[in-house]
């Protein structure tokens, strides 16, 4: 048996080396990949981002090609500094800081010296790139906006920082990523995929050839199209509608719960963010703190909905049976709920469920908020019973929609109204400001459009998204599940007629659309600022929602004002021409087009800077009242 054990481990030794070697020269190639052989030079091929579509087929978002002028540091040898500096217009210092930090990435890995040279400048470089060692030209595509519209829906893509290169294996220096709406949210989708080839070099690093025969190489491959639920044409018929005005117009399909428009005011045209200009005119967008264009109103912006909510107190009435909808209030101008607590009311009499709709009777609600809490053996259980029911229609909560920005709003609880009064003692009338949308409640204006897209499909809603289609790959099945609320279908009818009257004979008759039955409501919405140590009242808020047509829903709204003043000033009639362009492709409003076009707020925001101003300079230096 021994005389067999010494030949047996040579040929078992023999067999493992044999065995090494095949598997790292033929099966494992992750060695000819490592970027500091000095012996491989790599190349990449950069793939087109996918196309951007809109709902119906137009083309929204498309390339156009970019060229970066890259530089590897330890091949930079013997070039006429001063000639290179000349042809791409820097100056000797920028061209020493320019390349001491491309050494400090990687001395031997290729880093962008001069991205995004238009045709001209890299003809003129191409020319006479042999003269210039370690510099090379990098043919990349950036953004080609086929509309002016839609930057906050958009987003832009930006060359990768350091957190982007260390958080993924994919991205190398000068490489670009979307960044913000959804180029960001469908990044791996549209970015497809490098193509990259190996070329090998002598001892003297001379390119010899690629690296056997191009066995490892690969092609690049392009990002897939999208297509975005997105109708261009409202999306540009809102932005026109909100110039001069701050605010936001958010439209959904209910049966799908398909973003038709998103809209914030002011914002910018998506070309601004492309090329040599893209960091400037980046920094000056968030240098503007006045109207700020890069803070998306529809989705980060929270505010006190104000009568708009009050259709979701009427539900919530309904479902919990602490009214029907014969049940009344008698109304005097306003609602007394305290010891000289007194809430003012512009209507008066008898008010029933469907007239306080239409007539925004804050007593009515007040009565019905004070119903819904004191129905409970607590405070507590009444407030979070209430609660459990709003956030059945997505409040206070991430609504989930894909699109990365976002606030959630607030819809408070019991343990809310414990921090605030930590001794006990709060009830119904303390928090009765709930009931009529000034309260602690805070909602953007994508959950108001939602909460009457819910109202629409009585009862429930699909999470609002952005995508339609993909080239290759299928939706998150999550924009396709119907999310059901609490309140149950039956009571929606009386509230729907409710709002259907508030176009024939309430607060939204002065923009009715002849043919078309709108159900809406409208919102006044107090807008305090704090100056200084001070808190002061501004104008308020404009705010209205709607759905059309009233038993075949197909669009649902919500329009956000900032200082617009009452629901009906500037909220509705945008609201009744954003419906009307939708259904119709056409407008017959042309009194209240011409009126919205023509309207500017800006004076109004102006009162804003100058308060500010005030509070800034020294008492005796105040400007004049």
């Amino acid at each position: 048996m021994r005389k067999f054990l010494l030949p047996f481990l040579i040929v078992s030794v023999a067999i493992a080396i044999l065995v090494r070697l095949l598997y790292l020269q033929v099966i494992d190639d992750s060695y000819i990949k490592k970027s500091e052989n000095n012996a491989l030079k790599i190349v990449y091929e950069y793939p087109e981002r996918g196309y951007i579509y809109d709902r119906n087929g137009k083309l929204l978002i498309a390339n156009q090609p970019s060229y970066d002028i890259m530089v590897i540091p330890q091949e930079v040898k013997e070039i006429d500094t001063i000639a290179l500096c000349q042809m791409l217009d820097v100056t000797k210092e920028d061209f020493i800081k320019k390349l001491d930090k491309a050494r400090v990435y990687s001395p031997r890995l290729p880093s962008v010296f001069l991205p995004q040279l238009n045709k001209a400048e890299y003809a003129a470089f191409q020319e006479k790139i042999r003269h210039f060692n370690g510099f090379y030209i990098q043919k990349r595509s950036l953004r080609d906006y086929q509309v002016h519209s839609g930057a906050n829906i958009f987003g832009y893509i930006r060359q990768v920082n350091e957190q982007n290169v260390k958080g993924s294996s994919y991205y190398r220096s000068g490489d670009l990523i979307g960044i913000q709406g959804v180029e960001q949210e469908y990044e791996t989708v549209l970015r497809g995929t490098k193509g990259v080839k190996y070329i090998q070099r002598d001892r003297f690093n001379r390119e010899i050839g690629s690296f056997k025969n191009g066995h490892y190489d690969t092609i690049a491959v392009k990002g897939e199209d999208i297509t975005l639920t997105l109708d261009v044409d409202l999306q540009e018929y809102g932005e026109l509608l909100m110039q001069n005005k701050r605010g936001g117009i958010v439209a959904i399909e209910p049966k799908t719960g398909e973003i038709l428009a998103l809209v914030t005011a002011p914002s910018y045209d998506p070309s601004l963010l492309v090329g040599r200009d893209r960091s400037k005119n980046y920094t000056a967008l968030f240098n503007d703190s006045i109207s700020k264009p890069l803070f998306n109103r529809v989705l980060s912006g929270e505010y006190s909905p104000g009568s708009t909510f009050k259709i979701l107190t009427g539900l919530i009435g309904l479902q919990e049976e602490v009214i029907n909808e014969q049940t009344a209030f008698v109304c005097n101008h306003g609602f007394f709920y305290g010891r000289g607590a007194f809430m003012k009311c512009h209507d008066s009499g008898s008010i029933s469920l469907n007239r306080a709709i239409a007539s925004s009777c804050n007593t009515y609600f007040a009565n019905v908020y004070k119903r819904i809490i004191e129905k409970y053996s607590k405070p507590r259980y009444g407030i979070d019973a209430w609660s459990s029911h709003l956030k059945s229609f997505g409040l206070g909560e991430f609504l989930g929609y894909d699109l990365p920005d976002g606030r959630k709003g607030h819809i408070p609880s019991s343990n809310y109204y414990d921090r605030w009064y930590p001794n006990g003692g709060w009830r119904s009338t303390t928090t009765i400001s709930n009931a009529i949308g000034q309260g602690e409640v805070v909602m953007t204006p994508m959950q108001l459009a939602n909460m009457m897209a819910t109202i629409a499909n009585r009862g429930y809603f699909y999470t609002p998204h952005i995508i339609k289609k993909i080239e290759k790959h299928e939706i998150d099945p999550k924009f396709t599940t119907k999310n059901i609320t609490t309140i149950d279908p039956q009571y929606f009818t009386p509230v729907i007629n409710g709002l259907f009257d508030v176009y024939n004979f309430g607060s939204g008759r002065s923009v009715q659309l002849d043919g078309i039955e709108v159900c809406g409501k409208t919102g006044t919405v107090e807008n305090f600022i704090k100056v200084g140590t001070k808190r002061v009242q501004l104008a308020d808020h404009s705010v209205f929602v709607a759905f059309a047509p009233k038993d075949d829903p197909k669009i649902a709204i919500a329009v956000f004002i900032e200082n617009g003043a009452w629901g009906a000033r500037w909220a509705a009639p945008i609201t009744s021409l954003m419906i009307e362009k939708y259904l119709r492709k056409e407008i017959t409003r042309t009194d209240l087009e011409k009126r919205m076009l023509e309207g500017s707020l800006e004076s109004e925001y102006a009162k804003v800077i100058t308060l500010q101003q005030q509070a800034k300079l020294p008492q005796q230096a105040k400007l004049p009242q």
